[in-house]
């Protein structure tokens, strides 16, 4: 097959387009013809190896944790999916960004969802709904976002409102009116935020959740009032110092199904700032690298 991959650790010139051994799926897993794949932070810290001493792999790897595609192998014991049909969802830390990929855990895919979108949804969506799930019930609650135009940023908006929230998020002035479309009250982050959200609900932010790490974690916990009402999926260091909830990405078909059933209701849309053909994932990367993105990047394969 057709793969992206990298034989050393380094910058994106490692990546290379090139013939790989084709993966097949174990126990519990399925293997998809991938239409598009994720590209998320996690993919250049790994080809970086910024974070080998707790995500090593194994060289030479293929990037990119999360893809869509058409099922062409099933493993033993898995029931509830058939050949031909289209999902999408989470393999481990690298192996997506091929022609044929192994997940481990999935959903279908809706069909109100394009590839690219349906490519930006799996990783995302995991991470978004673990840290809105850290918080509890969020009909009738002011949720805060720190982060709110990115990735997981995105997705939590959308899926904070369909669950009844009133979402306030937090990015740069250019993407306000993006959240604005997301269904969240847009307001700048940094100084001065408290005062802002003052203004914004005066009756308070009962519940923040950070996405970015920017540093803004005891704002944060001070702007709510109480550490169990915070939760971060970035900021493992500061989590820990202030008690606050810390959510990790888990590959969970549940929380997929889930992102999927709003989607088909029309209640969740990933949002995609830009699609990369597979012979420039090397790009790809380089813009994710940057930061400051308007939803997902993905890759067409």
């Amino acid at each position: 097959m057709r793969a992206v991959r990298f034989h050393e650790y380094g910058g994106v010139e490692t990546l290379v387009v090139e013939q790989a051994p084709d993966p097949h799926p174990g126990p519990g897993e399925i293997r998809i013809r991938v239409a598009a794949a994720g590209v998320n932070p996690v993919d250049w810290k790994v080809r970086s190896g910024a974070v080998r001493e707790v995500l090593p792999v194994d060289l030479p790897a293929i990037p990119g944790r999360d893809a869509v595609g058409v099922v062409d192998g099933i493993g033993d014991g898995v029931q509830g999916v058939d050949i031909g049909d289209r999902v999408f969802g989470l393999g481990g830390v690298t192996g997506a960004t091929a022609e044929l990929a192994v997940l481990s855990a999935w959903a279908h895919a809706p069909t109100t969802w394009t590839d690219e979108e349906a490519a930006g949804a799996g990783l995302a969506s995991v991470t978004a709904m673990g840290g809105l799930k850290a918080l509890g019930p969020l009909r009738g609650r002011t949720l805060l976002v720190e982060g709110a135009a990115g990735g997981v940023g995105s997705a939590a908006v959308e899926i904070a409102v369909a669950r009844g929230a009133t979402v306030i998020g937090t990015a740069s002035e250019r993407n306000h009116t993006f959240l604005t479309s997301l269904g969240a009250v847009p307001t700048t982050y940094g100084t001065g935020l408290a005062e802002r959200l003052a203004s914004l609900a005066p009756g308070g932010v009962d519940l923040a959740l950070d996405t970015a790490a920017s540093g803004s974690l005891d704002d944060l916990v001070a702007i709510v009032g109480d550490p169990s009402r915070v939760s971060t999926v970035a900021d493992h260091a500061n989590a820990q110092r202030l008690g606050t909830h810390l959510a990790n990405a888990e590959n969970d078909s549940a929380l997929l199904a889930e992102a999927g059933e709003l989607g088909r209701q029309g209640r969740y849309t990933p949002r995609i700032e830009r699609t990369y053909p597979l012979e420039r994932l090397a790009e790809a990367h380089a813009h994710a690298e940057r930061g400051h993105t308007r939803g997902k990047i993905v890759v067409r394969v």
